[in-house]
């Protein structure tokens, strides 16, 4: 037998009362009478099915005929993110993973060099294996690893030369935040002192209009190019798009090409994504007005039930989504979540904890249209129910 090849007992049974534990947590969430976030991805097959049929027809003309490589419904949705991003030109991707290593080496052909600056933190660096360096000839080298954007100071004075920045906006691992508009504005400007291009990585992009207090078209407008994502904030199935320039949009559709994103049909995706569009992008300014609602109440809630230390980050989310950082080990803090969703039907906590630290971890906190119906004092209540089941769980 290979040394480590086979789990010894505990180890099986370790792994079994984890697995047990995400079941649980699972059908809590399905069976919450409240929660501050119920997407579609928590629905069945059939849940997000019905949901589409009935909602299509306001986006688009269902006679019409299907999308074929890319025509269609997937031309119409490209029209719409260009059109909301005031770009030349948008084009359809599976994914952003795909559509961002596109773009950026279609920008390191233009500019002469691969070297890719972002932020250590950034998509890319944690949660995409290396895509840019393993699959795209890209390099890419950290600007900062601070729990913020990098500064015009930091891209200004950084010692080697690179082709692209990348910003990630809101920076999700350091808790969705954003810098504020004068500080984007200087540090695009930095960058384009250098002669590199920028590109904003905005998965989030859509939310962030109440922090910079920007139309989307002012805020894009800002970036060579813009990626957005479909399903994190507008509940699509999937897909994603990269808007800029005509002409670079046009290469990136052919390097969309011959990485396999030519799918030949699309348009349930395509549609739900111009749903997303129609009934989920208004609403979002309100979401992020009352998560910062939320957040004050669950400082406050925490304070109350007298826990030793607890933190809200930011203290005012700069989106719909935020950190709640507790002295905990994640299992205890889950444990008492879905203990707490099973026995009152209320699931406050409905995200995984993950390790933040010695003795701490934390969870991001995302509040949709569930959460408007939740006021200050009823996220209070929630939170001493949530701290007396840990202090159970955990004693």
């Amino acid at each position: 037998m290979i040394r480590g090849m086979s789990d010894t007992a505990e180890q099986v049974e370790e792994r079994s009362a984890e697995d047990q534990l995400r079941e649980r947590r699972r059908a809590a969430f399905r069976e919450a009478r409240r929660v501050l976030w119920r997407g579609g991805v928590s629905g069945t097959i059939q849940q997000r099915l019905v949901s589409l049929t009935e909602a299509a027809p306001e986006v688009y003309d269902l006679d019409e005929s299907t999308d074929i490589y890319g025509n269609g419904v997937v031309a119409a949705l490209e029209e719409r993110v260009a059109t909301l991003l005031g770009t030349e030109a948008a084009a359809f991707f599976p994914t952003g993973t795909m559509a961002q290593q596109v773009a950026l080496r279609c920008w390191a052909a233009r500019t002469g060099n691969p070297t890719v600056a972002l932020h250590a933190l950034a998509h890319p660096e944690v949660h995409e294996r290396h895509a840019f360096t393993q699959v795209s000839g890209l390099r890419t080298v950290r600007l900062t690893g601070e729990p913020r954007l990098p500064t015009a100071d930091e891209v200004r004075e950084f010692e080697e030369p690179f082709g692209a920045l990348m910003l990630e906006l809101p920076l999700r691992d350091a808790g969705f935040v954003l810098p504020t508009w004068e500080e984007v504005t200087e540090i695009v400007e930095a960058a384009h002192g250098r002669d590199a291009v920028v590109h904003f990585d905005g998965a989030r992009l859509w939310e962030s209009t109440v922090h910079f207090g920007r139309p989307l078209d002012e805020i894009a407008g800002l970036a060579d190019s813009v990626y957005v994502s479909f399903y994190k904030s507008l509940d699509g199935f999937g897909g994603a798009a990269l808007a800029g320039p005509k002409t670079l949009v046009e290469e990136a559709k052919t390097w969309r090409h011959r990485y396999g994103g030519m799918v030949f049909q699309q348009f349930p995706t395509a549609l739900s994504a111009l749903v997303g569009l129609e009934r989920e992008l208004p609403r979002l300014p309100e979401y992020v007005r009352h998560a910062r609602v939320v957040a004050a109440a669950l400082r406050e809630g925490f304070a109350e039930a007298g826990t030793p230390w607890a933190r809200v980050h930011p203290e005012e989310p700069h989106t719909h989504q935020f950190q709640v950082w507790l002295p905990y080990d994640g299992d205890v803090l889950m444990q008492a979540a879905v203990r707490q969703a099973e026995e009152t039907g209320t699931y406050l906590f409905a995200g995984y904890w993950e390790r933040g630290g010695p003795g701490l971890a934390l969870t991001e906190v995302t509040v949709g249209a569930a959460g408007l119906e939740w006021t200050a004092d009823d996220v209070k209540a929630a939170v001493a129910d949530f701290v007396a089941r840990l202090k159970d769980v955990s004693s």
